[in-house]
């Protein structure tokens, strides 16, 4: 049985403002420059940049995972699984020069809670307004952006990108890593 309180936290403000759905639209072309971006990153405890990412010697590429977070109760049952994956292998993108950066719709403070609860290695910036989805054009449904990966190289350039689809909700790390592989030559 479904807790009321527990739905108090999932239909919020931004739940309704995302409820409808919106298939993606981007229309940035591999090869295009990314869009820049400064959001609070829950981990530093202070907005960044995706300059800021970008300008660090030690990263060849930044890859930009846009999930699925409804509230810090409630994970979309696609992009939980794809988190962990993500997690799990943080390492393996470090070796390679790639600064692995998850962007979340949820605010601040319920951010933190789920970069607590789910020991993220990465660094979670919360976009509550949705600002930079939108940029991005990911599209939305049922309360949510739309998850999405770009991988973006220190000119700022877009190498890769993945959108929602139902068929391939999220690239595997396995895409990832070899999107990364097939970039650094």
């Amino acid at each position: 049985m479904v807790n009321s309180a527990e739905l108090n936290g999932l239909f919020t403000p931004r739940f309704a403002k995302n409820f409808f759905p919106i298939p993606p639209t981007n229309s940035l072309q591999i090869g295009s420059l990314a869009p820049p971006f400064e959001l609070f990153d829950v981990m530093a405890g202070q907005r960044v940049k995706l300059a800021d990412y970008l300008s660090n010697p030690a990263h060849r590429f930044v890859l930009l995972a846009f999930t699925r977070i409804f509230s810090e109760q409630h994970y979309c049952p696609f992009c939980y699984p794809h988190i962990k994956d993500l997690n799990q292998a943080v390492d393996q993108f470090k070796r390679r020069g790639v600064a692995l950066v998850m962007i979340t719709s949820t605010d601040p403070q319920q951010s933190q809670i789920v970069q607590q609860d789910l020991g993220l290695k990465m660094p979670l910036l919360s976009d509550p307004e949705c600002k930079v989805f939108r940029q991005y054009q990911l599209g939305q449904a049922l309360g949510a952006p739309l998850p999405a990966q770009f991988l973006i190289d220190r000119q700022g350039k877009i190498r890769f990108k993945h959108l929602f689809s139902f068929i391939e909700t999220n690239a595997s790390v396995e895409r990832l890593l070899g999107a990364v592989d097939a970039n650094r030559r």
